[in-house]
């Protein structure tokens, strides 16, 4: 459709994922930035191409590439692979910022009795499929501590999905405050409608637990499912 409008008006289809990227970091910005037109434009032509829009909406696609963008981890962690498709976000966004950031993905072994662990070793992480990704089975808090105790000096980005009860995202959220001094954690499925909504209660009410215990600032995205939420101590 693009290429036809253009054609009609008589311009060449802009490639988008040209646009320069405004480099925003904790040297020069306080708070959280990111450049959106460039990163929205990455999304557009690169990301959904790749992995579509499910399980992951444009804006927490576009959270996850501007979380990347702004603190540049030292080490990527995250568990709850299932396919990859974060997997490849995170791998995918780490090249076009020309980043050397490890990525870790780690999944619970088959088997093991959980809703989310439903694919066969064949499936899993195929989005990463001869990526330079190291992926692993085992419980995901427990391999961080050891990923994390081989890099005290990196600033690691965990997210965490694969899991909506309130325990268990309480579990991990508290886990990874008790083992990593700093840390920037990003949660997915953490939209909420409300307690009488009757879903997706879990990770909200966890995270907002976890961010008045510790006095964390939460961004979210809004108005919709699944969710996702930026928090961080430095």
């Amino acid at each position: 459709m693009r290429q036809l409008l253009s054609q009609i008006r008589g311009k060449t289809p802009r490639r988008f994922a040209t646009l320069p990227l405004t480099e925003f970091s904790r040297s020069n910005r306080s708070l959280p930035e990111a450049d959106k037109w460039a990163l929205s434009a990455f999304v557009i032509e690169t990301l959904v191409p790749i992995v579509g829009v499910r399980p992951y909406p444009l804006d927490e696609l576009l959270l996850m590439c501007s979380t990347v963008a702004y603190f540049k981890p030292g080490i990527i962690i995250e568990w709850g692979t299932h396919l990859g498709k974060s997997t490849r976000v995170f791998y995918e966004i780490a090249r076009y910022l020309n980043l050397s950031t490890p990525i870790h993905s780690v999944d619970l072994p088959p088997g093991s009795a959980h809703v989310e662990n439903t694919l066969g070793l064949a499936q899993r992480g195929r989005y990463v499929k001869n990526l330079p990704v190291q992926l692993h089975l085992g419980d995901g808090l427990s391999v961080a501590r050891e990923l994390l105790a081989g890099a005290k000096d990196a600033l690691p980005l965990v997210f965490l999905d694969g899991d909506h009860s309130y325990e268990t995202v309480k579990h991990e959220l508290f886990g990874i405050r008790a083992v990593a001094s700093q840390a920037v954690v990003l949660l997915h499925d953490s939209f909420h409608q409300g307690p009488d909504s009757g879903y997706n209660c879990g990770p909200f009410e966890a995270l907002s637990e976890f961010s008045e215990t510790n006095q964390i600032q939460v961004y979210s995205t809004a108005l919709g499912l699944p969710g996702m939420s930026l928090a961080y101590w430095l």
